[in-house]
């Protein structure tokens, strides 16, 4: 079974060891924003219709629904002196590194290339990301998940603040790669080309391989990875068991993280190209949109951890959903309000950079403790399959979601993502209040 918290001296003994679990996290971290924010400029420099560029976006996702609920399952199973998810993660990992450094120069070569590298980078990613999450509750108890949760998620918002507020920095640096150059892709008449840089691409790409290196040498699961199982089901039948259990806590979490992963997945890939066209912002500040998420995650992903095991799993995360609707819906009246008041440039993208940072600090709250709800249904045997469970669902949000604002978008302007955001995390919140299961103090199923 996963540690037990026999020491009695609370989460305090496992911080170290979480923190070096989270360097897993990190590299996801560092690429998503990153990724999230350029790569729907990298296709608008080929496409006209958001609502194609969602799709592409979305299309990416299907990996995620096939690959981490298959990996995180299989990775329940082996047995390796090296541990059971470990393998996976040394393997995958470095090849997504390099898929991610490799779509700048994609982007100049043709939109065949860049989707066959999309396509590749994710097929890597994906099957990485199961293994990767898992690795926490194997080895830390029940009671201390969402502190341990907060951990982790403090090292993805400090590698967002990496990627999007350090490295975003660096794109317009004009840096020959693939034998080509910026000025050398040359767009299409009368379009607003964007530029095509790379340098946060490869630094992050080299960041991603150190994390992996690290977390090889310090993480050992040696000890559980050993151990066999009477209870070991086959993958398909434990997932009939936990789907089919009579208390439907853990579909009704499912079914709450779909919309407020919609709600999420349908603002966020569009907030760079919102910043670039309403806030006329260059592409490398764009990015920083995005990132005011990540600052928000690193600061307050630890402290809602915290909260959530004083005040309960459950109410926290209504409370930050209910939040979340309210903030978005802010933002939709954002670009009217402030041109209607006269702000100054400045003054526009700083308040929506607040109103981005508010929404991040809610956000973590909800990421922080529905995991943990999820895991403490779990038992060591089945923990992969409940982490496999929590990205299909969340990855089918990623498929459906960029599409459908991309249409909506294309239908009744950019602002109407905000709008879809609102109603999804207000939605959300009615569910998880039908929940039943899930709190530090419940037993393990």
């Amino acid at each position: 079974m996963a540690a037990e918290s026999a020491t009695g001296k609370g989460m305090k003994p496992y911080y170290g060891i979480t923190f070096l679990i989270g360097l897993g996290f990190f590299t996801m971290g560092l690429m998503d924003p990153l990724y999230d924010t350029y790569i729907p400029m990298f296709l608008k420099n080929f496409i006209e219709t958001d609502g194609l560029i969602g799709s592409i976006m979305g299309l990416d996702n299907l990996f995620a629904i096939l690959l981490i609920p298959l990996f995180s399952a299989l990775s329940d199973r082996i047995r390796t002196p090296i541990g059971r998810r470990m393998p996976f993660i040394i393997v995958t990992l470095p090849l997504t590194a390099l898929f991610f450094a490799m779509m700048p120069g994609a982007a100049l070569k043709s939109l065949a290339f860049l989707i066959i590298v999309i396509f590749l980078l994710n097929l890597f990613k994906q099957a990485a990301r199961g293994p990767v999450v898992a690795l926490m509750p194997d080895i830390i108890p029940g009671e201390y998940r969402s502190e341990a949760n907060g951990v982790i998620n403090t090292m993805g918002g400090i590698a967002a603040i990496v990627g999007t507020i350090g490295l975003a920095r660096l794109y317009d640096v004009n840096l020959p790669i693939f034998g080509g150059t910026l000025k050398d892709f040359p767009g299409k008449p009368g379009w607003n080309t964007t530029p095509i840089g790379s340098l946060p691409f490869l630094i992050s790409a080299v960041l991603v391989v150190l994390a992996v290196i690290l977390l090889f040498i310090f993480v050992k699961e040696k000890k559980n990875a050993t151990e066999k199982s009477d209870k070991n089901e086959p993958i398909f039948k434990s997932l009939k068991l936990v789907l089919g259990d009579k208390d439907k806590s853990v579909l009704l979490i499912l079914l709450a993280l779909l919309l407020w992963f919609i709600g999420y997945q349908g603002m966020l890939p569009w907030v760079g190209q919102y910043s670039k066209d309403f806030l006329e912002l260059s592409p490398g500040l764009a990015a920083l949109s995005a990132g005011m998420v990540g600052v928000a995650y690193a600061l307050f992903a630890i402290p809602s951890g915290v909260v959530a095991h004083k005040f309960g799993r459950r109410k926290t995360i209504r409370v930050a959903l209910w939040a979340l609707s309210v903030i978005t819906l802010l933002l939709f009246f954002h670009d009217p309000f402030v041109r209607l008041l006269g702000f100054s440039h400045t003054a526009r993208y700083i308040s929506f950079w607040a109103m981005l940072f508010l929404y991040g600090t809610f956000w973590v709250t909800v990421i922080t403790n529905s995991f943990p709800m999820l895991w403490q249904m779990a038992s060591y045997d089945n923990m992969g399959i409940y982490t496999g469970l929590y990205y299909f669902f969340s990855q089918i949000a990623g498929v459906i979601a960029p599409a459908f604002t991309g249409v909506l978008r294309d239908m009744f302007g950019d602002r109407v993502i905000y709008l879809c955001g609102s109603v999804c995390m207000l939605l959300a919140s009615v569910v998880i209040s039908k929940v039943t299961k899930g709190e530090a103090s419940g037993k393990a199923a």
